[in-house]
């Protein structure tokens, strides 16, 4: 079982991925954010930093996949290697950020990879609103994501809508973030039971 999270930055995919990993005894894999040294750089001089700031996350992601997703039984995890490309990439170079050619790169990278990657049995899709996404994105307080705009959040919720409306790897679940409260354990218990409904079980211990 390979249980993917996607969503916008801020839509709870990290918290949702240590509580599904608990709850259904997955092998959590996390998105390296802390980890690419070109991030912090990346939100302050966006056309400088974009390519080397994406290729970190393919180069990474590729890591994961082929350590612990590839070979995993029972794994969950943050963000999608579909996502950088689908979304991340698309928008800079739609706005110009990410040079058509740097892009053209990337993308024959990214082709070259995702054919050897393990596709996801379950996609868990967290859509949130801009308004949600930008409270969330200030409690957690990293310091380099509170320039973060409405306009570009906004633009990357539309490509996730765009993506997701045209993804068939596998069985997708959308999870309307704005209506659940993971901190709530009534909140956190209906939602354990909607994904129970769409296949998700734990192990059968012997």
């Amino acid at each position: 079982m390979y249980v993917a999270v996607a969503g916008n930055i801020g839509a709870g995919k990290s918290t949702l991925t240590r509580l599904l990993s608990e709850r259904f005894h997955l092998s959590p894999v996390y998105e390296a954010v802390d980890e690419n040294p070109y991030l912090e750089d990346f939100y302050g001089e966006m056309r400088r930093y974009a390519f080397h700031s994406q290729v970190f996350f393919l180069a990474r992601r590729l890591e994961q996949h082929l350590g612990q997703v590839n070979p995993g039984n029972r794994v969950i995890q943050d963000r999608t290697i579909y996502e950088d490309a689908a979304i991340f990439a698309r928008a800079l170079a739609e706005e110009g950020v990410l040079s058509a050619r740097d892009h053209a790169v990337y993308r024959r990278l990214y082709e070259a990879l995702e054919r050897t990657l393990r596709a996801p049995d379950l996609l868990l899709y967290l859509r949130s609103s801009v308004p949600t996404l930008q409270r969330r994105i200030r409690q957690r307080g990293r310091s380099f994501e509170q320039g973060i705009s409405a306009s570009y959040l906004g633009r990357l919720n539309a490509l996730y809508e765009s993506w997701i409306g045209a993804y068939e790897r596998s069985r997708v679940l959308v999870v309307p973030t704005d209506a659940h409260d993971l901190h709530d354990p009534a909140e956190r218990e209906r939602l354990f039971a909607l994904l129970a409904a769409h296949g998700l079980s734990e192990p059968v211990l012997s």
